[in-house]
């Protein structure tokens, strides 16, 4: 079964062009289901029956994991039996027996103005590194980009006369335009910092950590937590959070689910409309603009 799971994660990259991120996900999935199979002595790809399957979901279930995390349990275990049936690896798709546990989707947490001012204001941008480190939270704010596409940004990639950042996610390219704050942020740390902690002026990675390297997304979530912490916010602030905070902005005052859709690069529009359902009246109160630091 190992060799089919690595067939699989081949495959996803290849074929489907699927991020690493996701790729890593299916595979997890994938191999702790393969160690369950393994401790019912069920090791051939062949020998598994549709009881099996349901036996490891009944696993999950009674292991108290979440639905969520069952529900992509069963979508992994589903597309892997797509792809053995459609290469002719097994005679029969099994998988058509799972069914995933319903999952409510939960409103995103959100920001607010004063939350977001003084967490963005945390960076002193008086070394090299709070430079750097500003830039970054500006332009993930002003763009709502994943933290996987702000790592992954070129210098190339950003536009600071035009006001706009290029992201590639799956071969797919969007552009997302930036206000001044994060302008401002990426000409100081362009022409102050970066040439100080890069190691070759040759390379071309926009953000860099302290050794010169590209940064991790370790090394930035630990960064967003130091400031949080600085900031005194008490709740949790993940990349995510500025990503939802930045949606639920423009989606509040006016700004319409197709543009943010595109900017987000969501696939669905359902995805985006849960912007749309929250309580309107509840984020007015709190935000005054559709970007306050544009």
């Amino acid at each position: 079964m190992e060799k089919a799971i690595e067939s699989f994660m081949t495959y996803l990259h290849n074929v489907k062009k699927m991020s690493e991120n996701t790729r890593l996900s299916y595979q997890r999935d994938l191999n702790k289901f393969r160690v369950f199979l393994g401790t019912m002595e069920v090791n051939r790809i062949e020998d598994i029956s549709r009881t099996n399957l349901n036996s490891y979901i009944l696993y999950l279930e009674k292991n108290r994991f979440a639905p969520a995390t069952i529900s992509r349990n069963v979508a992994s275990i589903k597309a892997f039996y797509h792809y053995l049936y459609k290469e002719h690896l097994v005679k029969e798709d099994i998988s058509d027996c799972l069914k995933a546990p319903r999952v409510e989707k939960k409103i995103p947490e959100i920001m607010t103005i004063a939350e977001v001012d003084k967490f963005l204001a945390q960076p002193f941008a008086d070394t090299p590194k709070e430079m750097r480190d500003k830039a970054m939270l500006e332009l993930l704010y002003a763009t709502g980009i994943r933290v996987t596409e702000l790592i992954s940004l070129k210098v190339s990639d950003v536009n600071l006369k035009m006001g706009f950042v290029v992201c590639r996610d799956n071969g797919k390219e969007r552009v997302i335009p930036f206000g001044n704050q994060a302008r401002n942020a990426l000409i100081n740390y362009l022409e102050h910092a970066r040439g100080a902690m890069l190691i070759s002026d040759e390379a071309d990675t926009l953000f860099v950590n302290c050794s010169g390297q590209p940064m991790s997304r370790q090394g930035f979530w630990k960064l967003i937590k130091s400031y949080a912490m600085r900031a005194g916010i008490s709740s949790e602030i993940t990349p995510h959070t500025l990503r939802h905070s930045f949606a639920a902005h423009l989606v509040a005052n006016g700004a319409d689910l197709h543009s943010v859709q595109e900017m987000l690069g969501h696939s669905d529009i359902s995805t985006t409309q849960i912007y749309a359902n929250m309580n309107h009246n509840r984020i007015r109160e709190v935000y005054s603009k559709a970007h306050p630091r544009g």
